[in-house]
């Protein structure tokens, strides 16, 4: 299977989450009508956590319970909902609550224990709960419906557009630089040149914005680590005309002071050293 990495998503889904979070502050949840009954969401004033229940049946609880929306999944009614911790330290988890025939309402969740649930994809009969990957990585796609439970429906790994090359590149459609790992040819020369460094230094880049670009035009951006600003930041150069790609990343040990990079720095072109250090250099 195969799946693009999403433009920018870490810093959408910090979004999302602390929108959940105000709206939910602002705008007290109304009881959703659900089979023959209601689902309601109730908060304790003492530490503001919120519970989730139906018919007075409490189902789940946490500082965040977000309504999503209630689906048909293989003849039945299920009620999906959003519950975590809030703000954007960590994804919710998905909440699945259903009653079947003659039986009494049953809940079910994915993500609880691995700060977030995978983003959902429904069909008519069950949902699938897709990961979004890394280049390089790879991660289990799951299933759930309410008949079978979950159930593994294999294994996702990140690849690029087959047969693009450096003369696809094209930075105005880029939210991050990561999105740059589309291209084959940039992700073929980046899994050379990083090795087993790959995913350390993508994730660096993944609390970033566009792109700038050099007198010469070369293509860069810096980024972070989620949660970690300041503490590991990644530069990555793309240099089409030479087919040529430039990473560095802070070192850990230093904090913001010196950076790793490849190639080595005495192969960087002066003014994309100059970029790189003003990039990762610390605030004033």
């Amino acid at each position: 299977m195969r799946l693009g990495s999403r433009l920018a998503g870490l810093a959408v889904l910090s979004a999302v989450l602390c929108g959940a979070a105000v709206a939910q502050e602002e705008d007290k949840q109304e009881p959703i009508p659900f089979a023959g009954g209601q689902l309601t969401v109730t908060q304790t004033e003492e530490y503001g956590e919120k519970t989730l229940s139906f018919d007075g049946k409490a189902l789940a609880s946490n500082f965040v319970v977000y309504f999503d929306r209630i689906a048909k999944v293989g003849g039945t009614d299920v009620a999906l909902l959003d519950v975590g911790d809030g703000g954007n330290a960590c994804g919710p988890a998905k909440v699945m609550v259903w009653k079947p025939e003659n039986g009494d309402v049953e809940s079910a969740s994915i993500g609880a224990d691995d700060c977030g649930a995978p983003p959902a994809a429904l069909t008519d009969d069950m949902i699938y709960f897709v990961p979004w990957l890394q280049p390089g990585g790879s991660a289990q796609v799951k299933t759930w419906s309410p008949q079978q439970g979950f159930a593994l429906a294999g294994e996702l790994t990140y690849m690029a557009d087959p047969g693009t090359g450096w003369a696809d590149i094209d930075p105005s459609k880029y939210d991050n630089i990561i999105d740059a790992f589309h291209n084959e040819a940039v992700y073929q020369a980046a899994q050379k040149l990083l090795g087993d460094k790959l995913g350390d230094v993508t994730t660096a880049l993944l609390v970033g914005g566009g792109t700038e670009k050099t007198a010469s035009g070369i293509v860069y951006a810096s980024g972070c680590v989620p949660h970690a600003c300041g503490v590991s930041d990644g530069f990555m150069a793309i240099d089409a005309a030479e087919k040529k790609l430039y990473f560095a990343q802070q070192k850990d040990e230093q904090g913001a002071g010196g950076a790793d990079a490849w190639p080595d720095l005495k192969e960087w072109p002066a003014e994309l050293r100059d970029a790189m250090e003003k990039a990762l250099a610390p605030p004033q």
